[in-house]
């Protein structure tokens, strides 16, 4: 019997056997240890609880657990720039907001990372309108009454945001360069102090996420005359948007969650979690659950989200040089 055919087969199947040891095994392998999901700011916030809902149904949706760890400080930079520095191994996400992607990159000192070119936009939650809120003894009910007064009145108006740089400060002055040169900027250490602020009628207004003025508009401790957003939201449809009595074009200020990794994240394992996040998103009790919480799905391409952030970067900028906005 010739013994060539044999050897030949022993050959091939001990250099197949190499290669299934040697060659990458994405996205199969992927993930075969836990996800670590990093929140920026403390928990209880609106990233935090997009990052538990998620994760948990991610760790039934990938066979693997899924941690969520908060860490705080910096603006949400310094989350971030953990995740900038970690593996690309699709190990380590932030679950990221408006803030450290969108504006304090490139409003802070030291940030220390540009999101366009040291992230890897995975995949875009949903996005929050902000709310423009006035106190409940306000005397204008509605927007357009707010509007009125806004550019009639000759006395100083004051608004509250839960810090310098903020979607809510930006928002704020917006208006004020096109509506009003003497509104006055009162920055507060946090949403909590300035929305008490507000209720007790200690500054006219003020543009908290959607979620936190919607009981105290409920217990009529304040108004809510108008969201954010560049359309109406699902969870009030019967409040207008700024822009609609305002008529200032393009005027859209949410805060918005999304998944990132490292730069170098590979481009299979980011798709396979692009896809699993997505569907995540539409099943039916996720979105409901999210939408009660005043938040819009948004299922996009990571090429899409990767477009968002660049526009959101490119809006903020717009405003922060008009306004001639200083970081502490």
């Amino acid at each position: 019997m010739n013994s060539m055919p044999v050897k030949r087969a022993a050959a091939a199947i001990a250099f197949a056997i190499g290669l299934a040891v040697t060659a990458p095994a994405w996205p199969d392998a992927f993930p075969s240890r836990p996800i670590h999901l990093i929140v920026n700011f403390a928990p209880g916030g609106t990233g935090d609880i997009v990052a538990r809902l998620v994760g948990n149904r991610l760790s039934s949706v990938l066979g693997q657990s899924v941690v969520v760890e908060n860490r705080p400080g910096a603006g949400g930079t310094l989350g971030a720039r953990d995740v900038v520095g970690a593996e690309p191994d699709g190990y380590t996400l932030t679950v990221a907001q408006t803030p450290e992607i969108a504006i304090n990159p490139f409003f802070m000192k030291g940030a220390g990372y540009d999101p366009r070119k040291d992230l890897q936009a995975i995949a875009l939650a949903g996005v929050v309108p902000l709310a423009l809120v006035v106190p409940a003894n306000a005397p204008y009910a509605t927007m357009a009454e707010f509007v009125k007064f806004l550019r009639t009145t000759d006395r100083s108006v004051t608004f509250a945001s839960a810090g310098i740089g903020t979607p809510g400060h930006l928002a704020g002055e917006l208006l004020k360069l096109k509506l009003n040169n003497k509104l006055t900027h009162v920055p507060y250490k946090g949403a909590a102090p300035a929305l008490n602020d507000v209720v007790g009628g200690h500054v006219d207004f003020y543009f908290p996420g959607f979620p936190a003025a919607v009981p105290l508009m409920q217990g009529g401790k304040v108004k809510l005359l108008a969201v954010s957003s560049g359309k109406r939201s699902s969870a009030a449809p019967e409040i207008p948007t700024v822009a609609e009595a305002t008529g200032i074009a393009d005027f859209d200020f949410s805060l918005w969650v999304g998944f990132l990794g490292p730069r170098a994240l590979p481009m299979d394992v980011a798709q396979r979690l692009n896809k699993a996040i997505n569907g995540i998103l539409l099943e039916p009790d996720m979105k409901s659950r999210l939408q009660n919480d005043g938040m819009e799905i948004s299922t996009l391409s990571m090429d899409e989200f990767a477009g968002f952030v660049r526009a959101e970067i490119a809006k903020y900028q717009a405003i922060i040089t008009a306004a001639d906005i200083k970081a502490e």
